[in-house]
């Protein structure tokens, strides 16, 4: 079995080529749009961009150990997956992301916050960019924060006490 990536080049190189193209223009939008405090790496065993611990401390309430996401793109079975968390903290922002990807004309296959696509030509890339763009860090933490339920909230006070 060969070893999980470490790195989102390794894990790209590892994709057959038709992924690995896809990946990478999604890839060059997150990049070219995304709030400079941010920062990519692997995470959940994918691509992923997220909230350091060292603008973040507390992490993600679910694993406060993982930093908070932001947006991650992976190679699926049977799709390819944009993950994007910094819409699912804010019906808004949901909202303006949905319907500027449905006016593009192109089919919408999307979870929670998981946009299904099956290749590039799927995805109107220039939503993803201004949607990236529109949300800045400090922007996205307070969202985050407001989304938190007060079992969640007091949960991540009582994990900080520990530390």
């Amino acid at each position: 079995m060969p070893a999980k990536p470490t790195t989102v080049p390794q894990y790209l190189a590892a994709l057959p080529k038709d992924r690995r193209d896809a990946l990478q223009a999604v890839r060059r939008v997150i990049r070219d749009n995304i709030d400079s405090g941010f920062k990519e790496g692997i995470q959940y065993g994918f691509p992923g961009y997220f909230v350091p611990h060292s603008v973040y401390p507390q992490g993600y309430h679910c694993d406060p150990t993982e930093p908070l996401p932001f947006v991650g793109i992976a190679s699926q079975k049977n799709h390819m997956g944009l993950y994007l968390f910094c819409i699912y903290t804010s019906a808004d922002e949901k909202k303006r992301f949905v319907d500027a990807w449905k006016a593009t004309g192109k089919k919408l296959d999307m979870g929670a916050s998981c946009v299904r696509f099956k290749k590039i030509e799927d995805v109107p890339l220039d939503v993803l960019a201004k949607t990236i763009k529109r949300i800045k860090l400090k922007k996205f933490i307070a969202s985050y924060e407001a989304s938190l339920t007060p079992k969640q909230q007091a949960a991540r006070e009582k994990a900080a006490k520990k530390k």
